[in-house]
């Protein structure tokens, strides 16, 4: 608990120290791709799952690379794969706009540091108490949680707190938990409680999986944590609510309409940042704008942004 509290202080107050991840990933190049469609795969390998297709040609950020299968295109042969941490998975190097086989001054993918401290259960339970209630369907879940947080760069004590907070009143972290009593062929499934077509469809082109057509793969263990990282990330932009403190806005990005639940999930956030830091700041705001009190569940990123403006 101790070590906990002192690396999260240090890293709020800018302070590197060896072990300690900086809270931006330090991307190591920007390439274009030259598929039109490009599958991303959860490792270098052509056996491996394919966790997108990616249209294109587009930009793409690469943090480190790694040897696989090889791969041969236009005369072109590398068994090296780039991961694009955007999208959280490896594209073999022979799509990308680049005479090399092997990228130049990108690390390889083992040579990183390793990543901040993970969530473990008995930091959720420290957290959450009660709300934990199922621990061996949330120990199940945690790896694939924390590489959720990874890849949605929820590294700070301010973001975790949010993103923990939220989750376990969305599922009580619980990865495979259907809303109880929610009979609709889209309602609320998985960690962040995925609902609506508006959603599913959305969500499941991002992965290049049928969400529609088989909602339940939204509560899965290979899908439910990414899911919840694409609502956070991507059908919402949530981290600039975690740090600056505002659990209001927070609350409304997830979609419904204010209440008392604005509090209690108010009090998880600040419950999560006492055990992290080993206090509470002042100016975590609760309450959310008059503008947002309704249910902005079917509002686009770009009109949920524009309401959330101060």
């Amino acid at each position: 608990m101790l070590k906990r509290v002192l690396t999260s202080a240090l890293a709020l107050a800018g302070v590197v120290t060896i072990g300690l991840v900086a809270a931006t990933p330090a991307y190591a190049g920007t390439y274009q791709t030259t598929a039109t469609a490009l599958n991303i795969r959860t490792n270098a390998y052509l056996s491996a799952a394919v966790v997108k297709v990616l249209s294109g040609p587009t930009s793409v950020e690469v943090d480190c690379q790694k040897s696989g299968d090889s791969v041969t295109v236009g005369g072109r042969t590398t068994t090296w794969w780039a991961h694009l941490p955007a999208h959280n998975g490896f594209a073999t190097v022979a799509y990308l706009n680049t005479p090399e086989t092997k990228l130049s001054g990108v690390p390889e993918c083992d040579d990183l540091e390793p990543p901040a401290a993970d969530v473990t259960l008995a930091d959720v339970q420290a957290m959450f108490g009660s709300r934990i209630a199922n621990p061996s369907i949330v120990q199940t879940g945690l790896p694939s949680l924390n590489q959720a947080m990874r890849d949605a760069n929820v590294n700070t004590p301010y973001r975790k707190a949010a993103w923990l907070a939220t989750l376990v009143h969305e599922s009580r972290l619980e990865y495979n938990i259907r809303e109880i009593g929610d009979t609709r062929l889209y309602g609320g499934r998985g960690y962040i409680q995925l609902t609506g077509d508006f959603n599913y469809g959305p969500a499941g082109r991002y992965f290049g999986i049928d969400l529609l057509g088989n909602p339940d793969l939204a509560l899965s263990l290979q899908w439910s944590a990414p899911i919840a990282r694409w609502y956070w990330t991507v059908a919402r932009n949530i981290n600039p609510y975690a740090d600056a403190l505002d659990m209001g806005r927070v609350n409304a990005a997830i979609g419904y309409p204010a209440g008392t639940e604005d509090q209690r999930r108010c009090d998880s956030f600040k419950n999560a940042i006492r055990y992290l830091t080993g206090s509470v700041p002042s100016g975590v705001k609760c309450t959310r704008p008059a503008k947002l009190a309704g249910d902005t569940t079917q509002l686009t990123r770009t009109q949920f942004e524009a309401l959330a403006q101060p």
